[in-house]
Protein backbone atom coordinates (compact mmCIF):
# COMPACT_ATOMS: atom_id res chain seq x y z
CA UNK A 1 0.00 0.00 0.00
CA UNK A 2 1.38 3.42 -0.91
CA UNK A 3 1.69 6.32 1.51
CA UNK A 4 -1.12 8.15 -0.26
CA UNK A 5 -3.39 5.10 -0.08
CA UNK A 6 -2.60 4.58 3.59
CA UNK A 7 -3.34 8.21 4.49
CA UNK A 8 -6.43 8.44 2.29
CA UNK A 9 -9.47 8.91 4.49
CA UNK A 10 -7.48 10.14 7.49
CA UNK A 11 -8.63 13.59 8.56
CA UNK A 12 -5.97 16.23 9.23
CA UNK A 13 -6.33 19.74 10.63
CA UNK A 14 -5.05 22.85 8.83
CA UNK A 15 -1.57 22.32 10.35
CA UNK A 16 -1.29 18.71 9.17
CA UNK A 17 -2.02 16.96 12.49
CA UNK A 18 -4.43 14.04 12.70
CA UNK A 19 -7.87 15.02 13.98
CA UNK A 20 -8.56 11.60 15.54
CA UNK A 21 -5.56 10.25 17.46
CA UNK A 22 -7.48 6.99 17.87
CA UNK A 23 -7.28 6.34 14.11
CA UNK A 24 -3.46 6.22 14.31
CA UNK A 25 -1.52 3.03 13.61
CA UNK A 26 2.21 2.30 13.42
CA UNK A 27 1.79 2.02 9.65
CA UNK A 28 0.36 5.54 9.56
CA UNK A 29 3.37 6.71 11.58
CA UNK A 30 5.68 5.18 8.98
CA UNK A 31 3.76 6.94 6.18
CA UNK A 32 3.76 10.31 7.97
CA UNK A 33 7.47 9.98 8.71
CA UNK A 34 8.17 9.13 5.07
CA UNK A 35 6.36 12.32 4.03
CA UNK A 36 8.83 14.20 6.23
CA UNK A 37 11.85 12.33 4.88
CA UNK A 38 12.35 10.31 8.07
CA UNK A 39 12.93 6.56 8.28
CA UNK A 40 11.79 5.50 11.73
CA UNK A 41 14.29 3.70 13.96
CA UNK A 42 13.95 2.17 17.42
CA UNK A 43 14.98 5.54 18.89
CA UNK A 44 12.17 7.32 17.03
CA UNK A 45 9.75 4.76 18.45
CA UNK A 46 10.92 5.51 22.00
CA UNK A 47 9.78 9.10 21.50
CA UNK A 48 6.61 8.24 19.55
CA UNK A 49 5.44 5.66 22.08
CA UNK A 50 6.21 8.01 24.97
CA UNK A 51 4.30 10.82 23.27
CA UNK A 52 1.26 8.60 22.75
CA UNK A 53 1.36 7.41 26.38
CA UNK A 54 1.59 11.01 27.61
CA UNK A 55 -1.30 12.04 25.38
CA UNK A 56 -3.43 9.16 26.67
CA UNK A 57 -2.64 10.14 30.27
CA UNK A 58 -2.74 13.94 30.01
CA UNK A 59 -4.65 14.82 26.85
CA UNK A 60 -1.77 16.80 25.36
CA UNK A 61 1.37 15.97 23.40
CA UNK A 62 4.52 16.27 25.55
CA UNK A 63 6.98 19.13 25.33
CA UNK A 64 10.64 18.66 24.45
CA UNK A 65 11.54 19.10 28.11
CA UNK A 66 9.10 16.40 29.21
CA UNK A 67 10.37 13.99 26.54
CA UNK A 68 14.01 14.47 27.56
CA UNK A 69 13.25 14.28 31.30
CA UNK A 70 11.10 11.14 31.09
CA UNK A 71 13.00 9.13 28.45
CA UNK A 72 16.65 8.38 27.80
CA UNK A 73 16.59 10.59 24.68
CA UNK A 74 18.74 13.70 25.06
CA UNK A 75 17.81 17.08 23.62
CA UNK A 76 20.61 16.75 21.05
CA UNK A 77 19.41 13.31 19.95
CA UNK A 78 15.80 14.51 19.85
CA UNK A 79 16.76 17.25 17.38
CA UNK A 80 18.67 14.67 15.30
CA UNK A 81 15.66 12.35 15.23
CA UNK A 82 13.09 15.06 14.51
CA UNK A 83 15.02 17.95 12.92
CA UNK A 84 12.02 20.11 11.99
CA UNK A 85 10.98 20.93 15.56
CA UNK A 86 11.09 17.79 17.70
CA UNK A 87 7.92 18.15 19.80
CA UNK A 88 5.79 19.19 16.84
CA UNK A 89 7.24 16.71 14.38
CA UNK A 90 7.09 13.83 16.87
CA UNK A 91 3.48 14.69 17.73
CA UNK A 92 2.52 14.77 14.05
CA UNK A 93 4.11 11.37 13.36
CA UNK A 94 2.57 9.98 16.57
CA UNK A 95 -0.87 11.02 15.29
CA UNK A 96 -1.38 13.57 18.04
CA UNK A 97 -2.68 17.14 17.98
CA UNK A 98 -0.18 19.99 17.77
CA UNK A 99 1.42 20.50 21.20
CA UNK A 100 -0.03 23.43 23.12
CA UNK A 101 2.56 23.79 25.89
CA UNK A 102 6.01 25.28 25.72
CA UNK A 103 7.78 23.68 22.81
Amino acid sequence: MTTAELLNGIEFDKDGYMVDAGAWTPEIAEALAAEEGITLTDRHWVVINFARQEYAANGDAPTIRRITKRTDVSTKELYQLFPDGPAKQAARIAGLPKPTGCI
